[in-house]
């Protein structure tokens, strides 16, 4: 049986804490990595892990349920549920194209070449998408 979701805070990351452990559990649940019926550790075991405060887990798990990746038991934790992936609406598509624009000029202006670009999203890809057509 696999052990717990890895996730790991960066302190140093402008990112918001509880949005780095909503994006990085959204990451294991699209991967397949977390399935239907796995139970998450408890707010509580995973703020104590992470070494931040219970509140901080509670909102990523709630954004996570509201996306319809968890179901939320009072008492009983976090579990993983079969989820139909929506259809992208078009502001979706708008804010993603707008966010890996500001990505990719990012890496540019970082040095990566565009070859290194290429293969690390074809990396992610198949990371993400194990084999299921995206």
């Amino acid at each position: 049986m696999p052990g717990p979701p890895v996730v790991r805070i960066d302190l140093g990351s402008g990112a918001p804490a509880y949005a780095q452990i909503v994006a990085q559990l959204r990451a294991l649940l699209v991967s397949g990595a977390l399935a239907a019926g796995t139970r998450l550790p408890t707010v509580r075991q995973l703020a104590v892990d992470l070494g931040v405060h219970h509140n901080t887990v509670a909102l990523a798990y709630r954004t996570l349920a509201e996306e319809g990746w968890l179901e939320l038991r009072r008492g009983r934790g976090a579990v993983v549920v079969e989820r139909q992936g929506p259809r992208a609406s078009s502001r979706a598509q708008e804010e993603f194209s707008r966010r890996l624009e500001g990505l990719l000029a990012k890496a540019a202006a970082d040095g990566l070449s565009p070859k290194a670009i290429v293969r690390e999203f074809e990396a992610l890809g198949r990371k993400l998408w194990k084999g299921k057509t995206p």
